[in-house]
């Protein structure tokens, strides 16, 4: 479950990165496989941005990564070829396996 000072930091992280307002709108369940392993299981929040040259919408989480105290929280633009919150886990995990 998804706590309001969890909201906070999202909404926070997004403005910090991207440098425009966000405000809240939904939030989504992702399930993401990959050969048949769960790489991902979660929720996914939407915001809708203000003051961003080219994105009106952000897709947010957060997650505990091995060796990171805190959780890692991804905050990502919704611009080509991002369209769902699947292409944003999907987007998080690809450059994540780049490490």
């Amino acid at each position: 479950m998804v706590t309001k000072a969890d909201f906070l930091i999202l909404k926070e992280t997004i403005e910090e990165l991207h440098g425009c307002e966000a405000n809240y709108i939904s939030t989504e369940h992702v399930r993401e496989s990959f050969d048949g392993t769960v790489v991902w299981d979660g929720a996914v929040s939407l915001f809708g941005v203000n003051g961003h040259p080219a994105a009106t919408m952000c897709y947010a989480w957060s997650a505990q990564e091995p060796g990171w105290g805190n959780p890692v929280v991804y905050a990502v633009l919704r611009m080509a070829p991002i369209d769902s919150s699947r292409d944003a886990v999907r987007a998080a995990l690809a450059l994540k396996q780049r490490g």
